[in-house]
């Protein structure tokens, strides 16, 4: 006896037939949808203004280097923590002279400029 099983994507917004799985990120998250040709196509309408001003990046590999909340850890140039240490020095500011520099004096650094 010969079974056949079809298997079927269902459109996430409006329940037509959908034509494929779309993924896409916002804020270090990924989401992937089943739409259909036009559901897409309105997808893909409403990011251009936003997709031709972006920058490309590769995906993150995991979760090294990423911060509660998805905000990614900053790396900070050598002449900026120079720079960071002096002005941190001269507002009281607890810093070590190398090493990493904490987020909240650094936060604070970028606020005052």
């Amino acid at each position: 006896m010969a079974k056949r099983i079809v298997e079927s994507f269902l459109d996430d917004l409006d329940g037509s037939d959908a034509e494929g799985t779309t993924r896409f990120a916002l804020d270090g998250t990924s989401y992937e949808i089943d739409l259909s040709g036009s559901n897409r196509e309105k997808l893909e309408k409403a990011l251009a203004p936003f997709i031709t001003k972006a920058r490309a990046v590769r995906a993150d590999r995991g979760t090294r280097g990423r911060r509660a909340g998805g905000a990614s850890a900053r790396v900070v140039s050598r002449e900026k923590s120079t720079e960071i240490r002096k002005w941190a020095k001269a507002q009281g500011l607890p810093v070590s002279e190398r090493g990493r520099i904490a987020a909240t004096v650094v936060e604070q650094y970028e606020a005052a400029h």
